[in-house]
């Protein structure tokens, strides 16, 4: 596999990394049991909203570590309205591209540091809790990336029905039998699903 120079420097030699003791939120996104797992702690300026300090610890592979570092670096220094829209193309463009079928460790990356984003403005009430909707899975499934490709499920329209039933998700993805990514993709769905409360089963249809 063809990884960029950057990809390897920041492999070799992460920056922020390591546990923040004294912080005002944080996230852990992902699962070591599905391969890759990232937290993000985050130190932010009440005043500014200025993103002051920020680390990352993870679980991975070289990808993972490496669009962790980038994507500390890209939000440290910013307010968190501008880091919460960093997308997991610039990061991965940050990083001169990652292979397709890694692109997954970016999208982690940055739901990550939105997570920890979204856990400071939960605590100084600078947003409510959304409601948990049809609109709440179309949201994750836009981060379950195609590895042949390295884009979305939802942008290459593959997703075809998304529904939520008495506790139940249903989703219908449109990738043929053959498609030796097939398996990838519904377990990257229910990775993403699972943390949901409110989801109880999870039927996916293919």
């Amino acid at each position: 596999m063809q990884y960029s120079q950057k990809v390897l420097d920041h492999f070799m030699k992460p920056h922020n990394v390591g546990k923040m003791e004294v912080f005002d939120s944080s996230a852990t996104e992902g699962s070591p049991a599905c391969g890759d797992q990232v937290t993000i702690y985050l130190k932010v300026n009440d005043e500014t909203h200025i993103i002051e300090d920020i680390k990352f610890q993870s679980y991975g592979c070289a990808s993972n570590i490496a669009t962790a570092s980038i994507i500390t670096d890209l939000a440290k220094g910013r307010t968190i309205a501008e880091a919460k829209n960093i997308t997991w193309k610039e990061a991965a463009e940050a990083l001169d591209g990652l292979p397709p079928v890694k692109m997954h460790c970016s999208v982690l990356a940055v739901d990550t540091l939105r997570e920890a984003i979204k856990d400071y403005e939960l605590k100084h009430h600078l947003i409510e809790k959304e409601k948990f909707s049809k609109d709440t899975i179309l949201a994750e499934l836009k981060k379950v990336i195609y590895p042949k490709v390295g884009e979305d499920i939802v942008t290459l329209k593959m997703v075809k029905y998304i529904g939520f039933e008495n506790g139940t998700a249903i989703i219908d993805v449109d990738i043929p039998k053959f498609d030796k990514y097939r398996d990838n993709v519904g377990e990257e769905i229910r990775e993403h699903l699972e943390k949901f409360k409110e989801i109880t089963d999870i039927k996916i249809t293919m």
